[in-house]
Order: structure tokens, then sequence, then C-alpha cells
């Protein structure tokens, strides 16, 4: 495995030298002059041309290049624009708070998904199965912005039962007081597709033949379903997590702005808003190289599910 290992991270440096080459030449090319963007609208030429030597944008298009290299390299991004704190800083703040709202919203979801479907599963084609899949298709069709408000307004402004909105420096406090609503309302937005997709890969390794011979050598269906089914319904499962993990990290954005929670999401947005380039450089490579990162957990993930899986 140790050599597998190595092998992968030594093929992700073509990829992030392709990411690298595209993030440079996308912002330098169509992103427009970032020393105009910098200065705003009430400028000069001379202070245009200021920002132009302290960014490094009137050295040859090489040399730029390599100082982008170098902050990838190095992780040191330069300032954010906007805030004119550090790049690194910046992630490193908000980050902590993303992943207190997204770690928890993953396990559960996952394990409550994973629960529905082999249950939905066992009992395929019985009324509680249709009745099912069609309040889940229902509240498909419904817009996170929907659950958000209507979470906010009746479990926190009428009920009480959650704050409406805030965040702290103790974990504890925001695991137990902050997170649980929009966990809770994130949960609701995900359960219905997650759980229809779940049900479909258990029943698609329930019509496999091996099924049909464990019951011929009188498996009970119990055994089946939640030991040979299940096991290898987690490899497109695990696919599934894995490769979302990065989608996750920019979709909590809304439950962030609404809630008022200092996370990634919120800033990602914000930077975007305000064209912070640093920022959104920084973002896109470090989601790349996490993509990648990922995909490598997810093929050790396969091997643990299923001992038969080589990594080759």
């Amino acid at each position: 495995m140790g050599a597998y290992v190595v092998r992968r991270l030594w093929q992700m440096v073509p990829t992030l030298i392709g990411v690298i080459l595209l993030v440079f030449f996308l912002f330098n090319w169509v992103g427009g002059d970032p020393a105009y963007v910098l200065a705003g609208l009430f400028s000069n030429d001379a202070q245009i041309e200021a920002i132009r030597r302290e960014l490094g944008l009137d050295q040859p298009l090489w040399v730029q290049l390599w100082i982008f290299v170098q902050q990838v390299v190095t992780f040191d991004f330069g300032n954010s624009w906007t805030s004119g704190e550090p790049v690194s800083s910046l992630f490193l703040s908000r980050l902590p708070a993303t992943i207190t709202l997204l770690l928890p919203l993953l396990v559960i979801e996952t394990v409550l998904c994973l629960a529905l479907a082999v249950l939905l599963a066992w009992l395929r084609g019985e009324l509680i199965d249709r009745v099912t899949m069609v309040i889940f298709t229902t509240a498909m069709s419904v817009s996170i912005l929907v659950f958000i408000i209507l979470g906010q307004y009746f479990l926190a402004y009428r009920w009480g039962l959650f704050p409406v909105q805030g965040w702290s420096d103790d974990l504890w406090t925001n695991l137990t007081r902050y997170a649980p609503l929009p966990i809770l309302l994130g949960l609701l937005v995900s359960i219905a597709p997650n759980t229809r997709l779940f049900r479909s890969f258990v029943i698609e390794e329930v019509n496999q033949e091996y099924v049909r011979t464990a019951y011929a050598k009188g498996l009970s269906r119990r055994r089946v379903l939640f030991v040979h089914v299940l096991r290898n319904s987690m490899i497109p499962v695990i696919t599934f997590v894995v490769s979302n993990l990065p989608a996750l990290l920019l979709g909590s954005f809304l439950l962030e702005r609404f809630f008022g929670i200092p996370g990634m999401g919120r800033e990602i947005i914000l930077a975007v808003e305000r064209s912070d380039f640093p920022v959104i450089k920084a973002t896109t490579v470090y989601l790349a190289i996490a993509t990648m990162l990922f995909n490598l957990l997810g093929d050790l993930l396969y091997q643990v599910t299923d001992p038969r899986v080589e990594l080759k």
C-alpha cells in the first residue's frame, strides 16, 4: 500500500502543474488587470502603476508565473485585498468553523441515508417504500432557502429551540448550541437525494447473482442484506461521498451566511463578490489539491471495505 500511495502522490504532480497553469492564465487574461480592481474607480495612473509594481505585474510573464508557483509551494498567497489579512491566516481561522459544521453533517447524513436505503431496499415494493419515495421526490423539489427560512422562523424565532444566528470561539458551545440547527436543515436538504441514490446502489446489489446463491444456500434475508449486500454497496457510496467532499465545502456558504458562521464557504462567496483575487486563487488551488487527496483516500477505503480490491 505504501508504494501505491507514493505513486499516486507522484501522479498528482502533473495534474497540479496543469491546475497552476490554468489558474494563472485565466486570472491574467480573463480576470482583467488586478491593479485596476485593487485601485478602485477613483485612482490615477500613478497609483495603478505603483500597485502593478507591488504585485509584480510589471515583470515578464514567466517571472509572474514563477512567483505564483512559489506561492503555491509555500502556501503563501499574500494578503487578502479586502481585509488585508494574510490568506493563509484567513484559511486557518475560517476552516475550523466549516469543519465543525460539515463534519458532523457528513457523518450523520451518510450513516442515516445508508440505513434508510437498506431499510427501503428491504421493504422494496411495499407501501412504506412507495410513500417514502414520493415524499423524498417532493422534498427534492424544495429549495434549500425554503428550509433555511422556515427552520429559522419556526424552530429558532417562534419556538426558541435554537438560536437564530451566532458563533463562538468555544468548540463545545458551537457543537451544542449554534451548529445543531444548520446541521439539521442541511440534513433535511440532503437526506432525500442521498437516500434515493444509496437505495439504487443497494437494489443493484440485490439483483446480483451472488445474492440468489446466498439465498439458495439457506442464508437469512437479514444476513444477506446487512452483511453481503451492504458491504458491496459501500464501494459506490464511498465514491459518491469522497467525490462530493470539495463540493460540500462550497455548498456550505448558504448555511454559513444565513446563520452568521465565520466559515470558508461564506469567505469564498465574499471574495468572489469583491474580486479578491488572492483568496480566489488560493481557494482554487487548495480545492484541486483536496480533490486529489480525497480521491486517494477513496481508493484506500475501497480496500478497507473490500479486501478483494487490489491497489495497483
